[in-house]
């Protein structure tokens, strides 16, 4: 049987790595797999292959792991090629940021697509720009029928130059759409409070396991319908059904009566700047579109929320 080649492109970005080697490896419909590493940092690249190597070994799998500094090697007749490379890496990327913000560029994200004269494209992109299209010129030439899978950012550009600019099978992924399971967590809120009586609303700011396990007792995942629109960094919840009816209610419900308690919490226990799809930003755009923002798209935002530090 012939084996399945699996390229992975800046395969030093060790959470995508993981994430999709495990995805890949507990998969019982893939077969004979062939996973290829590669990375230009030696570190980086030997301890993500010792993570895959090991993983194997423990679920017995009869995948194999390869790993390699030499990208065409890496690309040669793969069947799929997986990049979350980043050009010059973090190390470059803020450099790029910091000598922008000298020269009176905003640091933020989402400059095309909410109109702002950040860097997120304009400095430091060119070099993402060529990096995934030289991907691209290979795959063309050493495996041309491979699936290119992008999940490097900018995604949504990136995607345009690559499906524009090359003749390859490409898809770029954006993993945003997650964000969806906060609209959950209020629709659980609310039922909660609606079928058993319980409020968990300041547990779940307080990010509480308890909240969660009554919410994981209210809502039947099953009977959940839900439809994300938009791009990378631009998503808006655009279905949101229960039990086949309209569960926007819920959030209406939930912005008048629990909102203010949530995030007066929330903001005791926050931890992350990426913990933001339930704050004011969020509501506030809700109100301002008619549709609930979903992950990064409350982050960037419009100006409205970027004249200073403390508006932001």
């Amino acid at each position: 049987m012939n084996r399945l080649k699996i390229a992975f492109i800046g395969a030093g970005s060790a959470v995508w790595s993981s994430t999709i080697v495990i995805d890949l490896l507990i998969n019982k419909g893939l077969k004979n797999l062939d996973i290829w590493l590669m990375d230009i940092n030696d570190w980086r690249l030997n301890l993500i292959y010792g993570f895959a190597k090991r993983y194997i070994e423990e679920l017995k799998s009869d995948a194999r792991v390869f790993k390699t500094k030499d990208r065409r090697e890496a690309i040669r007749d793969a069947d799929f090629v997986v990049n979350s490379a980043m050009a010059g890496g973090h190390w470059y990327y803020e450099r790029m940021r910091e000598v922008s913000e000298e020269h009176g560029y905003y640091r933020g994200i989402n400059s095309v697509e909410w109109n702002m004269v950040s860097d997120y494209h304009t400095i430091w992109g060119y070099y993402q720009f060529k990096l995934i299209l030289d991907i691209a010129r290979d795959i063309e030439e050493l495996a041309p029928d491979a699936w290119f899978i992008n999940v490097a950012n900018p995604v949504f550009e990136l995607s345009t130059l690559i499906t524009r600019e090359t003749r390859v099978k490409y898809i770029g992924l954006c993993h945003g759409h997650l964000g969806f399971l906060k609209a959950v967590e209020v629709l659980g809120i609310r039922l909660a409070e609606e079928k058993l009586g319980e409020r968990v609303n300041a547990l779940c700011a307080a990010r509480d396991p308890r909240g969660y396990a009554t919410l994981f007792k209210v809502v039947d995942l099953r009977e959940l319908e839900v439809e994300m629109s938009g791009f990378n960094h631009v998503i808006w919840l655009t279905k949101f059904r229960y039990g086949g009816e309209d569960s926007y209610r819920y959030v209406d419900e939930w912005v008048e009566r629990d909102a203010e308690e949530y995030w007066r919490v929330w903001r005791e226990h926050v931890t992350s700047p990426f913990d933001i799809d339930l704050s004011p930003a969020a509501v506030d755009m809700y109100r301002t579109y008619g549709l609930l923002p979903i992950g990064d798209t409350v982050r960037g935002g419009t100006w409205k929320y970027h004249w200073n530090l403390k508006t932001k």
